[in-house]
């Protein structure tokens, strides 16, 4: 999809290189930036999220080499970068010059807190961010700390995937005006803006600022259970057709308990009446008796039992990559398949980049 496209991406963590990977697996020519020395400490010298990337080692605080990182740019259609605000102006390749250089230039910039504002320049991760735009307040029941979620709700969710829309909106507009533009994706912006589905339930009272009492949060037809195995159970029947096929399923159809599917004064007494009959059963009970109904009932897999999942391996979701378990590239296209090469060493390609731009 994205054939003939250039980018050209700073090393970075988490949000940045996800986005600049969505860009590669839909066809795009990404170069990646690695510094000397070692690689993450949390992925190691083979990231999973450089595959389908090129790799040049480059020392930045090396005249010669930043003179190679402008020349890359000046090639470019869109750049992409991680860093706190302010560290790509020291080193010579913020926006400006990069886009008097090169005008058509989409300039990424993926940060938690954003360029401007109180805490621009401060250090934060995932989990602050959430806590700070709001999205956090919702994760876990009435009474207890909000849980930890899993890092692709920040990073990913309200970081990678804003950055790569604002990239494409910016690279549409380029070709139709020749200018590029500036994104300044947050990881606080886009966790909030993601909250845009629950706040639209507010004028029907069907969220509150209390937890545990808006429509999805509260009630016993939208939570996990715990099986007798130690495994767990996810239950969201939200419309009254599911609702009544989940009872019918547990042959509760008639019990007068579970009657009142939206009366938040009984959501309690409720969910404690479910929880004791799951926690009956092992998980392998409960999927085999939901397989197939429209109750929305799933156990909850760990990745490795996901890959199995029929489901799941049917459509090819999750990969094997030298051994390692990866997800398929997503979304997909009609009549496209995606593929994508292997994360490469780091600098695999130094030489060869060095001599498509004469240096």
């Amino acid at each position: 999809m994205l054939t003939g496209l250039r980018v050209v991406e700073f090393e970075g963590l988490g949000p940045a290189p996800f986005a600049a990977m969505m860009l590669a697996e839909m066809g795009a020519e990404v170069v990646v930036i690695h510094r000397p020395g070692p690689g993450s400490p949390v992925a190691g010298d083979r990231n999973l999220l450089d595959r389908g990337k090129r790799s040049i080692v480059l020392d930045l605080k090396d005249a010669t080499d930043i003179a190679v990182a402008r020349a890359l740019v000046a090639r470019s259609d869109a750049l992409i970068e991680g860093y706190r605000p302010g560290v790509m102006e020291r080193l010579g390749l913020g926006p400006e010059p990069m886009r008097a250089a090169n005008p058509r230039l989409v300039y990424g910039r993926m940060t938690g807190w954003g360029q401007d504002g109180p805490r621009a320049r401060q250090a934060g991760h995932d989990l602050n961010y959430l806590a700070t735009s709001g999205a956090l307040w919702y994760a876990g029941a009435p009474g207890t700390p909000p849980v930890t979620p899993p890092t692709m709700l920040g990073d990913v969710g309200g970081g990678a995937l804003y950055l790569v829309a604002g990239l494409l909106a910016g690279l549409v507009q380029a070709a139709r005006t020749g200018q590029g533009t500036v994104v300044d994706a947050a990881i606080v912006d886009g966790s909030a803006h993601m909250m845009a589905l629950l706040m639209s339930m507010m004028p029907s009272g069907n969220l509150s600022m209390e937890r545990g009492q808006s429509l999805l949060d509260g009630p016993h037809w939208s939570r996990v259970y715990a099986c007798a195995c130690g495994g767990w159970i996810a239950v969201q029947c939200l419309e009254p057709q599911f609702y009544a096929a989940f009872l019918d399923v547990m042959g509760l159809g008639g019990d007068p308990r579970f009657a009142a599917q939206q009366d938040r004064a009984q959501w309690f007494a409720q969910t404690e009446a479910l929880a004791a009959i799951f926690a009956d059963r092992p998980l392998a009970y409960w999927a085999r008796l939901f397989a197939g109904s429209d109750a929305c009932v799933a156990p909850v897999l760990r990745p490795d039992a996901a890959a199995g999942d029929p489901h799941m391996a049917a459509r090819g979701v999750w990969q094997d990559e030298g051994g390692s378990l990866a997800p398929a590239p997503a979304p997909r296209f009609d009549g496209s398949v995606s593929r994508v090469t292997d994360p490469p060493q780091r600098g695999a390609d130094s030489a060869a980049i060095r001599a498509e731009l004469g240096m």
